[in-house]
């Protein structure tokens, strides 16, 4: 059975939709919207803005009031705590000294290999750094985005923003400025349109204060990779200690609640390894012939008859199974276009663990996951 989205009927903002062509930064259009959504910003309002991962959904990060209103456009609940993006030089930044003290060194390591790019770190948070934006915790997640014009839009701002993921809490992230609609139109004040983000998943966010230190999310940049730069071990945290789907203190880390990134459909996941997935993706679509069936379907499988009770489902060309970035990059569009057409249940086959599909693999199952 679909599972429908909790939305707020508050819809009382007109959203601008301003677009930014990323290779045109220096044109009079880009630079005018730029504007427009930096001066949003200092005064308090919301901009959802593209990032190299998934859109974020930006306020100024030093002021409560402003991040408070993050949380009532996207019904997210208060002990989730956010993360803020910096953008200037990686070695004596002047916002991440406003917002850290006492970051442990091998954070500078880390920082001046991966920033910009999609690793988040917990670091030990200023006295500037609202409540609200750590859920009351004593680390404030922190990061340099890699795109473009988020990275101009910040500088342009001068203020670090907090941003989520654009979307309803608990829905699938949005990686177009047409998702960030679908969820938010008239609850923010504009969406900086880029076009489709490159990374597809979230960013990494990794505890370097502990040893050994600890990937709260996985994401692009992999435990191996850190671990080349740190010199030393890296874990990724396991499910069976993360919290409950509605805990009773704040989470520890930005993207560890077991109900995330999920569709309206029933998520059903399917493992194994290219050459069974045929047979098994038949053999689970089997007990739902009476529903309407979609798949996320590998590019491998796309001549493939998967049997009767596929045939007439809808099919998501997914990407190539054996080039894992191309599945991260269209795992949320792939999600919602199934759900737009209507789908009661979608089929997804689970890539094998490791590198980036250990952040698939996570997502998936938070996707899946049955309150």
């Amino acid at each position: 059975m679909r599972r429908p989205i909790q939305t707020s009927e508050n819809r009382n903002v007109k959203t601008l939709r301003l677009k930014v062509d990323p290779a045109q930064l220096d044109s009079q259009e880009a630079k005018s919207a730029i504007a427009q959504a930096a001066q949003i910003l200092r005064a308090g309002g919301l901009v959802a803005l593209p990032t190299e991962t998934v859109y974020g959904l930006g306020a100024n990060a030093l002021d409560a009031e402003a991040v408070t209103r993050i949380f009532t456009a996207k019904q997210r609940p208060s002990w989730d705590p956010i993360i803020v993006h910096i953008a200037g030089p990686v070695e004596g930044n002047s916002m991440l000294e406003q917002l850290v003290v006492n970051a442990p060194s091998t954070a500078e390591a880390l920082m001046r290999s991966f920033w910009p790019g999609p690793l988040t770190l917990l670091l030990p948070r200023s006295s500037a750094v609202p409540d609200v934006v750590t859920a009351g915790r004593a680390l404030v997640g922190i990061r340099m985005p890699a795109h473009p014009v988020a990275f101009e839009l910040i500088r342009h701002a001068g203020i670090p923003i907090a941003a989520p993921s654009a979307n309803v809490f608990g829905h699938i992230s949005p990686t177009t400025a047409e998702h960030v609609l679908e969820d938010l139109d008239g609850k923010i004040d504009a969406v900086l349109d880029a076009g489709p983000t490159q990374h597809g998943v979230e960013s990494t966010v990794l505890d370097p204060n502990q040893n050994p230190m600890m990937i709260y999310r996985p994401g692009a940049v992999t435990a191996p990779q850190i671990a080349r730069v740190v010199a030393g071990p890296v874990k990724t945290i396991k499910e069976s200690i993360l919290p409950d789907a509605a805990p009773r203190q704040a989470l520890p880390s930005p993207g560890v609640g077991l109900r995330h990134y999920a569709p309206r459909a029933c998520l059903i996941l399917v493992e194994g390894a290219l050459s069974e997935l045929a047979a098994r993706l038949s053999a689970a679509a089997q007990p739902h012939e009476r529903e309407r069936l979609g798949v996320m379907l590998p590019a491998e499988l796309a001549n493939t008859d998967l049997g009767a009770p596929l045939r007439a489902a809808a099919n998501y060309a997914w990407g190539r199974w054996t080039v894992p970035y191309e599945l991260a990059e269209t795992l949320y569009a792939g999600l919602r276009a199934l759900d737009a057409q209507g789908c009661d249940v979608i089929l997804c086959p689970m890539p094998e663990p490791g590198g980036i599909n250990d952040a698939i693999r996570d997502r998936l199952r938070k996707a899946a996951y049955s309150i």
